[in-house]
């Protein structure tokens, strides 16, 4: 993704580790007004943007790993040294927790990059302003779509004109200069939503059909599927699930385990990112795999009441791996191998949930969706499946790809104790964010 990175942001964005030959110039001392003043360096920040968002504390892991530890369930468990992740495991989070205000403030510095690239769009080349438009609104709404489903209220929880969303900065930030939307309060969860819709459906319609490690037309669509799911609008939930199946060119890998640690993307891999020695993070790795592999020393252990939910012969059992009688989750055993972040077998799903609940075939009948992934791993075809078996199926598939905390919350399901709504399941707005601006206009969160 580095590979057109020239110069850009100052210290308010981010220090890009780039070429040291290429790195002529202080790049910390580039005022930002220039970064934004030319094609050439626009589509540079846009590059900027995709690695900032592939940080760790974004869509570098850190993102799904709090998913995966919110909604643990007895199905896995925390066992490092790191107290931030413990708290969320527990569900027992300070609001001085280093990883919910690292999360916070990173995915914010991607939301003002693109915010300045949009600011700017006249300055790009015309023949290529629809695509810098709509990769940079892809990001946007992606990354505010993931922060709202950690740091509010689910949408399940009703009261969304009155649920508190997120601060919706859509004004970029020049050189440290705080503009009102900076100083905003937060906007509800109705509000919230109704950016994170406009940004991706408008960027669907402006990107390619490329899919991949940048975003296009189809990640757009299967981020709005899951947008979808979570407010319960199944029909639309369903026709972008469609939409990716039908259209995008993507299939499923012909076995299972080769959707996972791969150099290069897999033909089922709707939007995936690159994770090299020079380039992208993998905390999924960090954290679920070893030390036997370069990892830590396998923080996340995988519980027997998981795997006693596999029939038998199934090949995504098979994909745990026994380390000195403890399990692990196969899907991040390598480091500098590619990251997926949704993959076709999840749209599969999507669509046979949506049409089951909605009694309608549209694209294939629910039993043809789950009988096509169950094939795959080598199981027999359920005979009259309910929505049960669509939603043990959805769990097994995507097992900790980091949605599992958000399908406990759709679903009004409960998790170690706590109903789908509790105050715990939400993250505190980080303090030092708060102290920053004031309490009367960046409230926390209940229970904090």
């Amino acid at each position: 993704m580095k590979k057109y990175l020239i110069i850009f942001m100052g210290a308010i964005f981010l220090t890009i580790g780039c070429s040291k030959q290429l790195d002529i110039n202080p790049t910390q001392d580039v005022p930002e007004e220039l970064v934004f003043d030319n094609d050439e360096n626009i589509k540079a920040a846009l590059n900027g943007a995709y690695d900032a968002a592939s940080a760790a504390w974004n869509l570098g892991g850190d993102y799904m790993l709090y998913s995966e530890l919110l909604g643990a369930g007895g199905e896995i468990r925390w066992v490092g040294t790191y107290n931030q992740p413990r708290e969320m495991y527990r569900k027992s989070i300070l609001t001085n927790n280093s990883y919910v205000a690292s999360t916070w403030s990173s995915s914010y510095k991607v939301i003002n990059i693109c915010n300045n690239i949009l600011a700017n769009l006249d300055k790009v080349n015309v023949d290529d302003r629809d695509r810098i438009q709509g990769e940079a609104l892809f990001l946007r709404g992606t990354i505010y779509f993931n922060l709202v489903e950690l740091y509010a209220k689910p949408y399940s929880a009703g009261n969304v004109t009155t649920n508190l969303g997120l601060q919706l900065v859509t004004e970029p930030t020049v050189n440290g200069q705080i503009t009102e939307d900076n100083m905003a309060p937060r906007k509800t969860i109705q509000e919230t939503y109704a950016l994170i819709l406009s940004d991706l459906i408008t960027s669907k319609s402006l990107m390619d059909d490329e899919i991949g490690p940048y975003g296009g037309k189809y990640a757009a669509a299967a981020i709005l599927s899951r947008v979808y799911l979570q407010m319960e609008d199944y029909e639309k939930a369903r026709d972008e699930a469609d939409d990716v199946i039908e259209n995008s060119g993507a299939s499923l890998t012909a076995n299972y385990k080769d959707a996972f640690n791969n150099i290069a993307p897999s033909s089922e891999d709707i939007f995936i990112l690159p994770v090299t020695a020079q380039d992208g993070e993998n905390d999924m790795f960090l954290f679920w795999s070893t030390s036997d592999y370069g990892a830590r020393d396998g923080d996340v252990e995988i519980n027997q009441a998981h795997l006693d939910l596999y029939e038998p012969g199934d090949a995504r059992l098979a994909l745990f791996w026994d380390s000195d009688d403890t399990y692990y989750s196969g899907k991040w055993r390598y480091n500098y191998r590619f990251l997926p972040q949704i993959r076709l077998a999840e749209m599969y799903l999507t669509r046979a949930e949506c049409n089951f609940r909605l009694s309608t075939s549209v694209g294939a009948t629910p039993d043809d969706d789950i009988t096509t992934i169950r094939s795959r791993v080598g199981l027999s075809p359920i005979a009259s499946l309910t929505l049960d078996d669509i939603i043990l199926e959805r769990h097994l598939e995507i097992a900790h790809e980091g949605q599992r905390i958000h399908d406990i919350k759709r679903l009004k399901q409960s998790v170690d104790g706590f109903t789908y709504d509790a105050n715990q399941l939400v993250f505190p707005i980080p303090l030092r964010e708060i102290n920053a601006v004031g309490s009367t206009i960046l409230q926390q969160n209940d229970g904090y």
